[in-house]
């Protein structure tokens, strides 16, 4: 399994951006599929999920109706799209497939 993000960088309040993480090593078309985060001086976070055929999504209720997740089964691609950034959604984000993630892609949101 390797699963690699992408995306992350520096942006201002109330910016927008757009992370993907390309996935590797498994049937990724039927795997349900996740994004966590981890801020500075804190424990790892769940922020969504979706399901194996993006049927369905689901949020943690702080980034509920500003980020949305998505997947391209055909390239193998998980998406997360950020909009309305907040301070505290500074962060590293990973992709998680089961109990494995990537090297991680990190958000700032700063001005």
């Amino acid at each position: 399994v390797q699963l690699v993000e992408s995306g992350g960088g520096l942006v201002q309040p109330g910016g927008s951006l757009r992370l993907s993480c390309a996935a590797s090593g498994f049937t990724f078309s039927s795997s349900i599929m996740n994004w966590r985060r981890q801020a500075p001086g804190k424990g790892l976070e769940w922020v969504s999920s979706i399901e194996s055929d993006g049927s369905k999504a689901y949020y943690a209720s702080s980034v509920k109706g500003r980020f949305t997740i998505s997947r391209d089964n055909a390239k193998k691609e998980l998406y997360l799209q950020m909009n309305s950034l907040k301070s505290e959604d500074t962060a590293v984000y990973y992709c998680y497939q089961g109990a494995t993630r990537g090297q991680g892609t990190q958000v700032t949101v700063s001005s």
